[in-house]
């Protein structure tokens, strides 16, 4: 898609399960409903949602869910990805369930699987969002994501920081270009996800490897060139080329966000339906909220 072609309306891509655990670990753990269950990241999610509204009153926007930590396909190819995580507690889950809830009220479209990851159903919606020539901002603080801007109008935007990155602010921040990302994480390995990656090797380092070669392909075509590549213990870094191919080469199975969810959708179930006050009152009441919580969240929600 080049800056000369018309492009249509923005779709803003929403990582949900970020902000809930944000609001978890961030908002007050004494904030419980009638039943005494914890709703702390019910609240913050709310205040996230209905303020990220507020700003954009965006034509297109959806949320997406992580369904398990556990039973993803990355899982099936890498039994320890993402075994560094506590399950989520029980009242957490809780909250997961009143979120989603929370959001088909407030108009969004929502989407989780128990099979596929937050992030490779946001690369799904991009995708088919993108083929309709709708410029992309994916809402997250995650780096990975960061892959998915395809196209200089596309957008990686942490709403809590207000850090917005486009393709060259990317590179600026991780010395790769977007679509480099899933390669400097399988050569540099992710301790978020339990991704090992090359033993030494760092993400300067597999810039600077990505930077000359491209590619993880073209490193490996290359190996006979790393010895003279202007790198700082370039002979060492070839032996951990050599020794680790296979474990690079699974690491970015996991690392790239794949586009191939098998999802109930299309262009138009992205469209914003606005606020089902109704079910927003019943939610407030089911979980404490107050009027006045509620009018202000709603204030300027038409």
């Amino acid at each position: 898609m080049s800056s000369k072609e018309t492009l249509k309306d923005r779709v803003y891509l929403v990582d949900a399960s970020i902000y809930i655990f944000r609001a978890w670990f961030s908002y007050q753990d004494d904030v419980t409903d009638s039943s005494g269950h914890l709703v702390n990241a019910v609240f913050g999610y709310a205040d996230f949602l209905t303020s990220l509204l507020r700003q954009l009153k965006p034509r297109y926007i959806a949320c997406a869910f992580d369904g398990s930590l556990a039973t993803s396909f990355r899982n099936e190819i890498y039994p320890a990805y993402k075994a560094n995580r506590e399950p989520a507690p029980a009242e957490l889950k809780y909250q997961f369930d009143l979120c989603r809830r929370l959001t088909r009220a407030l108009g969004i479209a929502e989407y989780s699987s128990d099979r596929f990851e937050a992030d490779d159903i946001l690369g799904t919606m991009a995708s088919m969002m993108r083929a309709e020539q709708h410029p992309v901002t994916v809402i997250t603080s995650d780096k990975d994501l960061t892959q998915l801007l395809q196209h200089e109008q596309d957008i990686w935007w942490d709403f809590a920081r207000n850090i917005k990155l486009d393709h060259d602010g990317v590179e600026q921040r991780y010395g790769v270009k977007p679509w480099q990302i899933a390669d400097l994480l399988a050569l540099a390995g992710d301790a978020v996800d339990n991704i090992p990656g090359i033993p030494g090797i760092g993400p300067k380092t597999a810039a600077g490897l990505l930077q000359r070669y491209n590619s993880l392909e073209g490193i490996y075509n290359n190996l006979h060139q790393v010895d003279d590549c202007g790198l700082r213990g370039a002979a060492r870094i070839k032996r951990l080329l050599i020794k680790h191919e296979t474990d690079a080469y699974l690491a970015r199975q996991l690392t790239v966000v794949s586009d191939q969810v098998p999802l109930q959708s299309t262009p138009s179930c992205l469209d914003w339906q606005g606020v089902d006050r109704t079910q927003i009152k019943e939610i407030s009441d089911e979980v404490g909220f107050s009027s006045f919580r509620r009018r202000y969240w709603l204030g300027a929600l038409s």
